[in-house]
């Protein structure tokens, strides 16, 4: 058992890391399960989008599981850091879009898995943070790089260095959460139901889109220009483009094939 369990609701499909008893804690199983299942998703040409969220309300994922780190070597941490990055590139580099569906915290490396996420909504209760310092390391799946691109230096560093827990209201205000769900609402139903305008659209416009986004976290202005245009020719040339014109003169929804 790897304590994850994946489900699909049309062209979503919805991955939960699945250890309640260790606040849905990451082993190396478990670790290895959400690689395996990201590429798999990610050949899938029926994927829409993909939400990630852990099972029950109290937490999302709190990070490694210290109790099996206890009996690691420093080679063998060594090993689950390269691990990281590796099994979780899927979460920031997927043809679909993927949402951190936050239900409960999300501490150390849980954070780190939402933050490679393209989108994050929390439940009302949720609690966000990277106190690592405080156990004598850094973060070390991402969030120094990932925390500063989405909130700023001065804040990563508070939130880091300070180790500082964030709150749903908190999140939100910095833009680090997209919304809050409602008192008592499913965080994973309310993500499917914003998700909906994008999973009716064409998946050639999503999936470009997306190469378009991500080159901007990381290049230059210029580069990233480029590649926007590359981008909108693959949107030119298709199918989808065509239909959707159709569509417009018929006036009727569009079909889109993703061709």
């Amino acid at each position: 058992m790897t304590g994850l369990r994946v489900e699909r609701r049309e062209r979503a499909a919805i991955v939960t890391i699945d250890r309640p008893d260790r606040r849905n804690a990451l082993d190396r199983a478990t670790l290895a399960e959400l690689g395996r299942v990201g590429a798999e998703l990610g050949a899938d040409p029926s994927v829409g989008a993909v939400v990630v969220t852990g099972a029950g309300d109290k937490a999302f994922c709190s990070g490694a599981d210290l109790k099996e780190r206890l009996a690691m070597s420093d080679e063998q941490v060594r090993e689950m850091l390269d691990a990281y990055r590796l099994e979780l590139a899927w979460l920031g580099s997927s043809p679909f879009p993927v949402v951190a569906a936050l239900n409960g915290i999300a501490l150390g490396g849980g954070f780190e898995i939402a933050l490679a996420c393209d989108l994050r909504l929390a439940a009302p209760h949720v609690e966000l943070g990277l106190p690592e310092t405080s156990l004598a390391i850094i973060p070390g799946a991402g969030g120094t790089q990932r925390l500063p691109r989405l909130i700023g230096y001065a804040r990563a560093c508070e939130v880091i260095l300070l180790g500082k827990r964030l709150t749903a209201s908190e999140a939100l205000e910095m833009g680090l959460v997209s919304r809050v769900s409602a008192p008592g609402a499913s965080v994973v139903d309310e993500a499917l139901a914003w998700l909906k305008p994008g999973l009716e659209g064409s998946p050639i416009a999503t999936r470009s889109a997306l190469v378009a986004l991500r080159a901007a976290t990381s290049l230059p202005l210029d580069a990233g220009l480029d590649i926007e245009r590359r981008a909108y020719e693959t949107c030119l040339v298709s199918e989808d483009r065509r239909e959707a014109l159709r569509a417009f003169a018929e006036k009727r929804p569009p079909m889109y094939q993703g061709r």
